[in-house]
């Protein structure tokens, strides 16, 4: 008898489904006591199981089993010990799997070959292979011609229809339907097929699924909602499915109380935890223990999840005590996670400051630095206009050095206008859509509250602004110091003491190049001012200390406007960099973040650049750049034609034309408005691409929809290869 113990799972499998066919599993209490659990907490979570793939015999004897995912872990970070379990492989009673099991001999080897030979065979001609393979011949042989049920699970307890659901054969369910399958029916773990269908985030059939009458709602013995399913395996595009379109709940909890948010933060998906924030899932959700997402985050030290959580969170989430009184920081740091532990409570300090705003310190750190630059600018004003122009002039004095001298001050001014402005203009802030859950009508469509925005159905998860329950549109981004979000975000100024975006940025640089020209101007003539002199020795030392000596202001005055100089200087020429290609400091500093910004092969890729002379036009006639990507000439526009066919009428494993949204791993997101636009392929969290097997050979665990299938026979057709 072999055993695997959940805890000998070291890695995070992403597919953590167990692959043996030929043999039964079964799940009970493990006999060891495990580690000491700090402060004997044992919760009763239940391990996450779920159905086994089916996948081709490999020839040799032995297959490989991988363990289910490990249990929802206790505070310690390890399995609960009460409800960790064993795998135990129960071995064919035939004398044939005996000799499988431990052949002695060259007839035990014989034996062997036979049993693995006759089980092949049995896995070949059952319905429930047919289903996960779609083999639509076999179904129609099997059940039409033989008799055999659809209906009947099989020797695991589970459905043809979960399997179906499981590989997303759409055209096999479809067939099973039709012939008397139950589409809510349930295992012994009381999982549908739709939750089968979330484990991997089939759109496809899941929309058949519930098309057909499944329940959206239904639970399995744990308390698992397809919701639940779908945010322990990171498949956002799915929860944004069934959520905006099938109304599924977003905060629903398990029988641990555990919502799908829990799971997410746990999982560290960082989509689903913005997609479910965004959607209204509480965050503050505590489970049986006493756990809030932030503390399972932090139990397991994923920086991201607990970033999204203190961004939209509050000082008294990082407070929140558990069961146990401890806070998210603490289990942290009782993990060893240090990094985590070090942000949280740097967070809980920033807030204990007052930065929110709520004291004397908090207001006035609201105020930034412009106070401190306007009385620099102001006093350099001063100290120019005493020392340097109304100073003692020698008799040889032009009209010229006059005018020049009184410019710089004119300049000088015009910038503190433009500096009024540019802290003073509304920088491009998005209007929140934060509503009132007193006025928020429950049965208030979903797609009125921005869900059926195109970076939603194209899967930019990233635009999500949980803050201000706004889609952003792209290049924008949220300001934590003004917690508001801004077009065309370049970066948060201090010495402005406002953001700088679409539209405060001309007079932002107006600002710099009008102060750069005052402080070239007034060094120029201070310095002309004191080499003017008479009674200035002819040596450059001599004339400096007696320039220090004689004239204490102007030295001052041009060491002061020299130091601000390269410092102002520097910026000046950043800014006009990017003006001139039409890209932000924000995109520049996170290029790598945004999917826009990457081309073929991962390169660097702005598409907004449409060259320096039209990026410069744009800027100081309209005061702005236009979010218009460039369109780029393509060598193959009969290949083009045949694409933009392909996405406008997409068609089914049935052969019908759906409007429907590419969603990766040829999933599809259908529309909920029959004249959406297409839409970019859906980033979501569980990719896999399956066009390049065909049905005969499936892609590892039969996830390969083949390229036989109708969709690539359409495909063939409108692209000759």
């Amino acid at each position: 008898m072999v055993k695997w113990g959940v805890a000998a799972c070291k890695c995070e499998c992403k597919d953590p489904l167990p692959r043996s066919l030929g043999r039964s599993v079964r799940l009970r209490p493990s006999s060891s006591s495990g580690q000491n659990q700090r402060n004997n907490k044992t919760p009763k979570i239940p391990s996450q199981k779920r159905p086994r793939d089916k996948v081709p015999r490999a020839t040799s004897a032995s297959s490989v089993l991988q363990p289910p995912s490990p249990p929802f872990p206790t505070q310690s970070g390890e399995p609960d010990p009460a409800m960790a379990s064993e795998i135990e492989v129960l071995e064919d009673t035939t004398a044939a799997a005996a000799a499988v099991a431990s052949p002695a001999g060259a007839g035990g080897a014989a034996a062997a070959g036979e049993a693995e030979a006759a089980e092949e065979e049995s896995l070949k001609d059952d319905v429930y292979t047919g289903a996960a393979y779609g083999d639509l011949e076999k179904l129609h042989r099997l059940v039409e011609l033989e008799g055999r049920s659809v209906t009947e699970p099989d020797g695991l307890g589970y459905h043809a229809l979960q399997w179906a659901a499981l590989n997303n054969r759409v055209a096999a369910a479809q067939y099973i339907l039709e012939h008397g399958a139950d589409v809510n029916a349930i295992d012994h773990t009381g999982q549908t097929a739709l939750h089968w269908s979330a484990v991997r985030g089939h759109i496809q059939a899941a929309e058949l699924l519930l098309k057909e009458g499944a329940k959206v709602d239904a639970a399995d013995l744990y308390g698992y909602q397809t919701t639940h399913v779908a945010a322990q395996y990171g498949q956002t595009a799915f929860l944004y499915h069934i959520i905006s379109k099938w109304n599924a709940d977003p905060d629903v909890p398990d029988n641990d109380g555990r919502s799908p948010l829990h799971w997410a933060a746990y999982k560290g998906f960082a989509d689903s935890i913005r997609l479910l924030l965004f959607l209204g899932a509480y965050r503050g959700r505590q489970d049986k223990e006493g756990c809030t997402p932030l503390h399972w985050a932090a139990i397991r030290g994923n920086m991201e999840s607990c970033t999204v959580l203190v961004q939209v969170g509050k000082k008294e989430d990082l407070m929140v005590q558990d069961n146990t009184g401890l806070t998210p920081a603490q289990l942290a740091a009782d993990k060893s996670h240090r990094q985590v532990a070090f942000y949280l409570g740097n967070a809980r300090k920033v807030h204990e400051r007052g930065c929110g705003g709520n004291n004397y310190f908090g207001k006035l750190s609201k105020l930034g630095l412009a106070p401190v630059l306007w009385c620099i600018i102001i006093g350099l004003i001063v100290a120019y206009i005493h020392s340097v122009i109304a100073g003692q002039y020698n008799s040889n004095m032009t009209l010229l050095f006059g005018f020049f001298s009184w410019l710089g001050v004119f300049l000088a001014i015009a910038g503190l206008v433009m500096f009024y402005r540019c802290s003073r203009k509304d920088p491009g802030y998005i209007n929140k859509n934060i509503r009132d859950s007193q006025t928020q009508r429950d049965d208030e469509p979903l797609l009125k509250r921005g869900l059926d925005n195109p970076e939603l159905l194209a899967g930019n998860w990233s635009q999500l602004c949980i803050t201000c329950k706004i889609v952003r549109p792209i290049r924008s981004k949220h300001c934590s110091t003004c917690d508001r979000c801004v077009e065309q975000f370049d970066h948060h100024c201090p010495w402005v003491s406002n953001c700088i975006g679409k539209k405060n940025k001309w007079e932002f640089f107006m600002f710099l190049i009008l102060e750069v020209s005052a402080m070239i101007i007034t060094a120029a003539t201070a310095v002309i001012r004191v080499a003017g002199d008479p009674g200035s020795p002819a040596s450059f030392d001599g004339w400096l200390n007696y320039s220090a000596m004689n004239h204490p202001w102007v030295v001052s005055f041009v060491i002061m406007d020299l130091f601000l100089f390269f410092g102002v200087i520097t910026l000046t020429v950043v800014q006009a960099s990017q003006i001139s290609g039409n890209i932000t400091t924000n995109e520049m500093a996170n290029a790598m973040r945004y999917s826009y910004l990457r081309g073929p092969g991962g390169r660097f890729r702005n598409p907004f650049d449409h060259g320096v002379r039209k990026n410069c036009s744009d800027f100081f006639l309209k005061g702005y750049n236009e979010d218009i990507e460039k369109v780029e000439q393509t060598s193959h526009p009969d290949e083009e034609m045949a694409i933009i066919h392909m996405t406008r009428g997409a068609v089914s494993q049935n052969g019908e034309s759906v409007p429907l949204h590419a969603n990766g791993a040829d999933h599809v997101c259908a529309d909920s408005q029959t004249n959406s636009k297409s839409h970019r392929q859906v980033s979501s969290s569980k990719c896999c691409d399956h066009t390049k097997k065909t049905d005969k050979t499936p892609l590892s665990l039969g996830l390969g929809l083949g390229r036989n299938n109708p969709s690539s026979r359409y495909a063939r057709n409108l692209l000759p290869l």
